[in-house]
């Protein structure tokens, strides 16, 4: 179940879904997991396009309906399915819950040892403190994982910056006023374009398996990214459809394996809290998008948001495999997953 209001990653409740899902699904099969999440989210929004671009047009052929009361009406019904996904929110299980992590090596008096009395109070000690970690606002993350929140806020800021340069209701007025299509129509070429991009989701998730999820997010967005400063150069109706196509049937093929690793990257206590940080940060760059966009737009430049989109994802595109290329996740065997355990919770390890 989405309860996502845009139908893609970016949102309020993304963090939460997709630790969720990351905590019901086991490793290997995650990336395929996530990709199925993304279709059915972007293939709903396809549909709602598709929905709504017929449904404003024949509202406005009503006696008594026109432009503004149309799209109103259009919003009511948006309201009304925002409160079925409350609904149905409602009835998850405990399982999609985070498990607490314990250390085992502190569970000795189970496995019918003897604990020294030192090393029990000890753990009184920890068991206080993790009891005040519960209680505090702001969750404890390891410093290994505080670097590579670091990084990846920069780059997804920049991604999501360029995304809110051209969100699809900028666009939808792009092809608006320069090809003067109907609102039937655009709805139509969304949801197709929509629908190409929920569904090639499942390729990426085919092709993360060979070539790695880093890789499968910056070799199929970078295409993307091209294709998107393209739009705007054609002065034909059919060229810009075109671009618009292979943008939008890349587009999406980095966000399951992207998903995939950050709920790998960090240890699993730390997904929700790391996943809804970098969500923030996400939204909050994405937000500023539609502002310069408005700038430009009102200049009669709007085709450079095209161009610098279109850069910035490119930007990030490179610096994510500059970064990240042959990191190495805590998915990626089972003794390096205890090994990062063990250093969290400062056992010495052998090696060190």
């Amino acid at each position: 179940m989405l309860i996502s209001y845009s139908g893609r990653e970016i949102g309020p409740f993304s963090a939460i879904e997709e630790s969720t899902i990351a905590q019901l699904t086991p490793a290997p099969i995650r990336s395929d997991i996530f990709a199925w999440y993304t279709v059915i989210g972007s293939a709903g929004s396809s549909c709602g396009k598709l929905a709504t671009g017929w449904a404003v047009q024949h509202l406005q052929t009503l006696k008594g309906w026109d432009s503004i009361r149309s799209y109103r009406a259009v919003f009511l019904v948006y309201a009304g399915l925002g409160v079925i996904n409350v609904l149905l929110a409602c009835f998850l299980s405990s399982k999609v819950e985070a498990e607490k992590h314990q250390n085992p090596k502190l569970n000795l008096e189970e496995d019918g040892e003897t604990e020294p009395l030192l090393n029990r109070d000890r753990r009184a000690a920890k068991t206080g403190n993790t009891a005040m970690e519960e209680k505090a606002l702001l969750p404890k993350i390891s410093k290994k994982s505080q670097a590579i929140i670091i990084k990846l806020c920069l780059l997804f800021a920049v991604d999501s910056l360029a995304s809110g340069l051209v969100p699809a209701s900028w666009v939808t007025y792009f092809f608006h006023v320069k090809f003067d299509l109907p609102e039937g129509e655009l709805g139509s070429l969304f949801f197709t374009t929509g629908i190409l991009s929920a569904f090639s989701s499942i390729i990426a998730a085919s092709l993360s398996r060979r070539i790695g999820l880093v890789n499968t997010m910056v070799f199929t967005h970078l295409p993307s990214s091209i294709a998107l400063s393209l739009i705007p150069v054609p002065s034909s109706l059919p060229w810009a459809i075109f671009f618009l196509v292979l943008r939008s049937s890349m587009a999406s093929m980095d966000i399951a394996p992207k998903a995939a690793f950050l709920s790998a990257v960090v240890l699993p206590g730390e997904r929700t809290a790391v996943m809804g940080f970098i969500a923030v940060v996400r939204t909050f760059s994405q937000s500023c998008g539609p502002v310069i966009t408005g700038v430009l737009a009102q200049a009669g430049k709007f085709w450079v948001t095209f161009v610098v989109a279109g850069l910035l994802k490119a930007a990030y595109d490179l610096g994510l495999l500059a970064l990240f290329k042959g990191h190495k996740t805590h998915d990626d065997g089972e003794d390096g997953r205890r090994k990062v355990e063990d250093e969290e919770d400062g056992v010495n390890v052998p090696g060190n």
